[in-house]
């Protein structure tokens, strides 16, 4: 699309045999616009060359990046001036050359006008409070701008305040700045010749020199008593200052997790924990903001407490003849200084029956005296100086030096191929350095491949993965420091399996039987993992077996078997078995599984009615029935498989459990019904039956 021709164009043409124009025919371009301009040729002349030219007569390059001349047919050209620039403006000319060597020609005027655009205005601008503002404005246009300030939408020069004066720069001078005169102003420029307009709002922000206040100018504390005083100043301005603090004139620090100082959110206040003499000074709370500062001093008085001056830790070697530890307090009235340890209070002047530890003051000095040292003598020592104001307490550590001392279960059980620690624990000052051995042979070696060595920094572990019988036997674990050394034996011993378990008493049931065991007298050397029940109906020749978690099993001594014929003759046997494998087995013992009984007879007609519990005939527990009719175990035909298997437990009665029957009363139930419910009948008892197990009052506890 070429564009229309505006109605003030005007053609400047050579006239020759071709005619030339350019569209448009002239061009006002802003700065940094861009705009092109095309180049058409009339005539039937071929081979025509069309060239553009410069303002200062240069021919323009084809394809430059900035000025741009593309060749687009025999009959046109387009010029193209990206990102304007006033030096750009001037007559362009298009010449076009036939081929006998005639020339015809146009030419377009392009100017360049700069926009009316802020150069320099920057919001938000920021002023004290009270001195003379000056509003930056800087407009640049082609033509000289009008600038009109404007303040919550009047112009301000019609506000008739002196104090606001429009420089000969256009900037706007407010003298005297209030915080009243804060707020938003429009710097806008007009241009009459091209009607245009444009403008920058701008935020003035006052800012008013902070004024800081001490609540107190003396601040009274005493030293010493794990108080905590607090310094508080108020202060008031605009942004709200920041406070800070100095103390005799050197800056206090914020850190998190000061254990000395603490400081509120906003720093108006600091709080000394811990108050001591030495925080006796003059201390300076700074109200700072983008205004100014101002500061306020407080005095803070403190009162003599005691004060430990002087603590050192010492260091001795075990059995060297004494060593003295010292403390020194300051404080008024003279404090008197005491001795403890983590475990025992030491009074002044007080002397152990053995010597071993002396104590004695004097003025502002104590010493503490230890003989013959310990190495259980190490640890911390706190020395107390205390008045009638308060007291004060710091620690010192006594370091004793001594050999290696060594321990740990000299016999380890393990079996080919499994792998076991020998541990050695070690106690020494310095620590120690930690060597194993085998038959004089320092480990590892290429001669024990199946042996690795863990340290850490109280204890040395051998692993030890035995490959045959020679990888059993004698371990030496030597620890050595600078003071000495210390050699501990360990002894790898094979373990075997455990000997059987013997069976103490078999309690047969209709389907089960609880066999009561004691555990084996050797364990082989580590620890029994389970028990293997094996049982078989005599005449049988497969035994039956189940296994058994050995800590359940160990905890009452019994396991129980079930699934066992009624009035059937049994032989059960046990074994234990740990990580070596499984144990002997115990002689068999024999044992013959109760019948099932059928149900009791029905009640006589004058007991069909129930006794209540509150009846002088209830008892608990109830009375034993006779021989003749003994408490029966009954399967009910009506109760399925799948709800008998539940055993219900309610202390102190023991519950009926599934499913239950009461001959004397029309019930099927397959239900669990608690026997404190239930009236007694005299000379009856309640009915146990179940398809999954047979249950014992024992059983249900």
């Amino acid at each position: 699309m070429i564009g229309h021709l505006s109605p003030n164009s005007y053609y400047s043409v050579t006239i020759v045999s071709l005619q030339v124009d350019i569209v448009p025919s002239q061009g006002e371009i802003s700065v940094g616009e861009s705009k092109f301009f095309l180049c058409q040729v009339a005539g039937d002349a071929k081979d025509k060359d069309i060239s553009w030219f410069s303002p200062n007569g240069e021919k323009l390059s084809p394809n430059q990046q900035r000025i741009s001349v593309v060749w687009n047919d025999d009959s046109s050209s387009t010029l193209t001036i990206y990102n304007a620039d006033i030096d750009d403006a001037g007559i362009y000319k298009c010449v076009v050359t036939g081929e006998d060597g005639s020339e015809s020609e146009a030419t377009v005027n392009v100017k360049i006008f700069q926009k009316l655009m802020f150069k320099n205005a920057p919001t938000p601008q920021e002023f004290r409070e009270g001195e003379d503002a000056v509003i930056v404005c800087d407009v640049v246009s082609s033509l000289p701008p009008t600038i009109i300030w404007k303040h919550k939408g009047r112009d301000v020069i019609l506000k008739k305040d002196v104090r606001f004066i429009v420089l000969s720069n256009n900037y706007l001078q407010i003298r005297g700045i209030k915080k009243t005169d804060e707020g938003t102003y429009r710097c806008e420029g007009r241009i009459l010749a091209r009607g245009e307009i444009n403008f920058k709002d701008i935020q003035v922000v006052v800012n008013v020199p902070p004024t800081v206040q001490a609540r107190q100018s003396v601040v009274n504390a005493t030293a010493n008593l794990g108080q905590s005083v607090t310094l508080v100043c108020d202060a008031e301005g605009f942004p709200e200052p920041t406070m800070s603090w100095t103390k005799d004139g050197e800056q206090i620090e914020k850190e998190e997790d000061d254990e000395k100082y603490a400081f509120s959110d906003d720093s108006s206040e600091l709080t000394i924990r811990k108050v001591g003499k030495d925080d006796e000074a003059e201390y300076v709370c700074i109200a700072e903001n983008k205004a100014g500062e101002q500061d306020a001093s407080i005095h803070l008085k403190v009162f003599a407490k005691p004060k430990i001056t002087y603590v050192e830790n010492q260091t001795a070697m075990e059995l060297e003849e004494q060593v003295t530890l010292t403390c020194e307090a300051s404080g008024d009235p003279i404090p008197s200084i005491t001795w403890r340890t983590s475990t025992r209070n030491i009074s002044s002047e007080e002397k152990t029956l053995d010597g071993h530890m002396v104590v004695r003051s004097h003025a502002r000095v104590s010493s503490l005296t230890l003989k013959s040292i310990q190495y259980t003598d190490a640890g911390e020592y706190i020395c107390t100086a205390s008045n009638t104001i308060g007291q004060d307490s710091q620690s010192m550590y006594l370091e004793v030096q001594y050999a290696p001392k060594l321990q740990g279960p000299v016999a380890v059980y393990t079996w080919e191929g499994n792998q076991v620690n020998i541990t050695c624990e070690v106690f020494a000052y310095p620590s120690a350095t930690i060597s194993w051995f085998r038959d004089g042979q320092l480990l590892p070696s290429s001669n024990y491949s199946n042996i690795k060595i863990y340290n850490t920094p109280s204890a040395s572990y051998l692993e030890v993965t035995p490959d045959s019988e020679n990888d059993f036997g004698n371990y030496n674990c030597t620890a050595v420091n600078r003071i000495g050394q210390e050699s501990l034996e360990f002894i790898l011993v094979q373990a075997d399996t455990p000997s059987s378990p013997s069976i103490d008493q078999v309690e047969p049931y209709s389907s089960t039987a609880q066999v009561q065991f004691d555990e084996p007298e050797a364990t082989g050397g580590v620890p029994i993992l389970k028990y293997k029940a094996e049982w078989k109906a005599m005449g049988e020749e497969a035994w039956h077996f189940k296994w058994y978690d050995a800590k359940e099993a160990s905890m009452e001594g019994i396991v129980t078997i079930v699934g066992l014929k009624p009035e059937t003759t049994y032989a059960v046997r046990l074994a234990a078995l740990n990580g070596k494998g499984l144990g002997e087995i115990s002689a068999a013992s024999e044992f013959k599984t109760q019948p099932v009984h059928s149900p009791p007879p029905p009640a006589p007609a004058s007991s069909s009615t129930p006794v209540p519990l509150s009846s002088p005939e209830t008892t608990w527990p109830p009375p034993a029935l006779p021989a003749t009719e003994p408490a029966s175990e009954y399967r009910e035909p009506s109760c399925s498989p799948q709800t008998a298997r539940a055993v219900c437990r309610r202390a102190p009665f023991w519950v009926t459990a599934l499913p239950v029957v009461f001959p004397f009363v029309k019930s099927n139930s397959c239900d669990c019904m608690e026997a404190p419910r239930l009236a007694w009948f005299p000379r009856h008892a309640v009915c146990l039956a179940t398809r999954a197990r047979s249950v014992s009052p024992r059983e249900l506890g």
